[in-house]
């Protein structure tokens, strides 16, 4: 079966904010197909100035807790950077990429259907690394 990659309007770069950037993602957060089990907060990190753009660097942090263990043993990050160009008209809507913590892979939310097992590897990986030690 073909996956529909779901994603949102993104603002404009005139219309951006270090908040509506927030708001967006958590917009694209609730387009995901994950377990109502999970649970996460957003926040930004900083913005970072570059000759051609500026980037906005948030992250959402994800854990399932339990009654048993209401912190979870480990959590999963995603990070995701909004860039807003130099060059193109304001007008222009603000581009964005997320990548997970374990990954060097940049993806676009428009190409890319997040996946929840992406999620579940990073917490598996993170236990099973710590019962090692």
């Amino acid at each position: 079966t073909k996956h529909v990659i779901k994603n949102i309007l993104w603002t404009t770069a005139k219309n951006f904010t270090v908040e509506r950037g927030r708001q967006q993602i958590e917009e694209l957060i609730s387009t995901w197909d994950i377990h109502e089990s999970w649970l996460h907060h957003s926040e930004f990190l900083e913005e970072e100035e570059l000759k051609d753009s500026k980037r906005y660097h948030y992250r959402a942090c994800w854990g399932i807790p339990t009654r048993r263990k209401p912190i979870p043993q480990a959590t999963a990050s995603v990070y995701f950077v909004i860039v807003i160009s130099k060059f193109k008209p304001d007008t222009t809507p603000v581009e964005v990429f997320y990548r997970l913590e374990s990954s060097r892979l940049i993806r676009r939310p428009e190409q890319c259907q997040f996946r929840e097992k992406w999620l579940k590897d990073i917490i598996e990986n993170k236990i099973v690394c710590t019962e090692r030690l």
